[in-house]
């Protein structure tokens, strides 16, 4: 069976609560399982975003998932949105860090089940979570992020380089918060609008969010350690590679310009039940671009049916 697209509903937001975990504040955004599906709320999905984004990122899948029977999570990371207090030193955002968080979160929801899903930063901290985190999961879902150790690979060749050149000029002091934040944030609003494929899920109030957020004192450069943190992991050779056995489903959108489709190649050497599936008309902000495709994937894989899309790539991007 091939589960259909489920649309996505803006007018269920979920609620907002503040978690105590790790010592910080996290500002989460809710959504108590739907009554029409049997969940008691003891299955967790916990929505990682990335860089710019916010919990606000997930607003599309928050109904599908509580449609689902999930009570649905979806954090302000450290150091982003309202989520308090907001370190300032790089050594607060390494990965360790990042991992505690998760299993910090996950404690606090005092859930049995857990489903991590991430996007861009969100998957990477997911990946790592998945090898060695300290709480079982049920399911991982990847957004455009590949494996560690393929993108430690991919970004040995120039091409990635190229794409990446962004990580390197983030390790420059101060001048990367400044660009973000001139004229009242519009980079970060460009972040999104330059690299999506279908721009009416981009309008001005889709991203001014994003762009509000990165205003807020320390805010920017927040974000922008979380590059430092991991520029400083990958030097000290940290990177562990076991194999994940967790069943996982990676979604990719073709059109990203930042990571490159062949950093996907050989993710099946580290995920022994891997499902991949590939979007030709979607960008890296993938399940805000394609939500409605996307909303299907998810809704398939964590229902056990048949996952629609493309199982290879097509552009050897």
């Amino acid at each position: 069976m091939v589960a259909t697209p489920t649309p996505a509903e803006p007018n269920r937001q979920g609620q907002s609560l503040t978690v105590r975990a790790n010592g910080l504040d996290f500002y989460v955004t809710e959504m108590a399982p739907s009554e029409a599906s049997d969940g008691d709320g003891s299955k967790l999905a916990l929505c990682l975003h990335g860089f710019p984004e916010l919990g606000h990122s997930w607003r599309h899948q928050l109904p599908v998932l509580a449609d689902l029977g999930y009570r649905v999570w979806a954090p302000d990371l450290r150091g982003y949105g309202r989520t308090r207090p907001r370190p300032s030193d790089v050594v607060d955002y390494s990965m360790q860090h990042l991992l505690d968080d998760v299993t910090a979160l996950i404690d606090a929801s005092e859930c049995s089940e857990v489903v991590l899903i991430g996007h861009d930063w969100g998957a990477a901290v997911a990946w790592m979570y998945a090898m060695q985190g300290e709480r079982p999961l049920e399911r991982l879902i990847i957004l455009n992020v590949p494996h560690p150790a393929c993108f430690e690979r991919e970004l040995r060749t120039l091409r990635q380089l190229r794409k990446s050149w962004y990580i390197l000029a983030f390790q420059i002091p101060w001048l990367p918060e400044k660009l973000l934040t001139v004229r009242e944030a519009k980079a970060v609003g460009r972040a999104f609008t330059d690299m999506a494929v279908n721009l009416d899920r981009f309008t001005p109030d889709d991203v001014l969010p994003y762009r509000e957020a990165a205003l807020e004192p320390g805010a920017a450069r927040a974000m922008v350690n979380w590059y430092r943190a991991a520029f400083r992991d990958l030097r000290r050779d940290q990177l562990p590679s076991p194999i994940i056995d967790v069943a996982t489903l990676m979604v990719w959108g073709l059109q990203d310009t930042a990571l490159g489709a062949r950093t996907t190649d050989g993710t099946h050497e580290h995920v022994s039940d891997l499902t991949i599936r590939f979007l030709p008309d979607s960008s890296h902000w993938v399940q805000q671009d394609t939500p409605d495709e996307v909303n299907a994937m998810l809704a398939a894989f964590l229902s056990d049916l048949e996952v629609p899309g493309l199982p290879t790539r097509l552009q050897p991007r």
